[in-house]
């Protein structure tokens, strides 16, 4: 999984079938604390994101095929998510584990 921000829309009016009606986004990658980098990905989107927001992206072919149903699909990269809040916290805290 990626934390990203959408930074832009593709629009095509000759494309594969498997993306006809389907978003296409520019997705800047970013760490957890805010900080972007220069490194981007193109993703469609299965959640409605907008340009600006903070999202999740899945950059895994198979598991993307299977978010829309296709066996077949050339695709790669998907946003399953649009994310509300980052919190970064001590392992401890985060799982629950207490250290040995």
């Amino acid at each position: 999984m990626i934390l990203g921000r959408v930074i832009g829309e593709i629009h095509s009016t000759i494309k594969h079938p498997f993306y006809d009606g389907k978003r296409m986004l520019v997705v800047e990658r970013a760490a957890p604390i805010g900080t972007t980098s220069t490194d981007y990905l193109i993703a469609v989107d299965a959640v409605g994101a907008g340009v600006g927001q903070p999202v999740l992206v899945l950059d895994e072919g198979n598991g993307a095929r299977q978010i829309h149903r296709s066996t077949n699909a050339p695709v790669r990269s998907v946003v399953v998510g649009i994310i509300d809040e980052v919190s970064e916290g001590d392992v401890e805290r985060a799982t629950g584990i207490e250290p040995v």
